[in-house]
Formats: C-alpha cells, sequence, structure tokens
C-alpha cells in the first residue's frame, strides 16, 4: 500500500465491478492518468482484475480479486484508525514544524 491512490481504489471496488469513469466520479480527486496507473499497479499485483468486454463500444470493468478482497478489513481499520486520531497526527505534524521552522 506504498501508494496513496491503491487503497482509495480497492475500497471504491468493494461493492462491485466498476468501469474507470465510475471509478473516478465516485472516488473524486483523481486525475485520469493517476487512476489508469493506479488500475494498472493493482491489476499488475492480482489485487484486481481487468475484465473486457466486447460490445459497441468497447467496455472494460475493474473488479476485486480475492487477494485484493483481503486487504478490505485492514484498510478499513487503518481508516478507522485515521478518523479517531487525524487530529493528533495534525498536531505532531505542527509542533515539528514549528520546530523546525
Amino acid at each position: 500500500m506504498a501508494n496513496t491512490w491503491n487503497p482509495v481504489v480497492l475500497w471504491a471496488l468493494k461493492d462491485g465491478p466498476r468501469r474507470p469513469v465510475r471509478l473516478r466520479r465516485e472516488i473524486g480527486g483523481i486525475r485520469t492518468k493517476v487512476l489508469t496507473e493506479t488500475l494498472h499497479r493493482l491489476t499488475y499485483h492480482g489485487l484486481i482484475a481487468r475484465d473486457c468486454f466486447r460490445e459497441a463500444p468497447p467496455r472494460v470493468e475493474y473488479r476485486l480479486t480475492e487477494l485484493g478482497r483481503s486487504l478490505l478489513g485492514p484498510i478499513e481499520a487503518f481508516g478507522a484508525w485515521a478518523y479517531r486520531h487525524g487530529d493528533e497526527v495534525l498536531a505532531a505534524q505542527e509542533a515539528a514544524e514549528e520546530l523546525s521552522g
């Protein structure tokens, strides 16, 4: 989970397959290029799968693999931790900046 967007995209796929346009809309704040890179990276690591449909126009969807689904619990736990302790982290950062500034 070294990349900021990895857990965000995995979490966005928790309710089922999504097309890239819908993912981008649901996530918000992610550029198309960054989403594309993230989808490729997660596919490479076996966390998501890419399904291509031969339609007119062609359609592509991404979905979680079992390996990717196994990360939802830890991602949820980290999100809960960040929600509970976010103010403390920000206060520590501000204190550090005052010391170095």
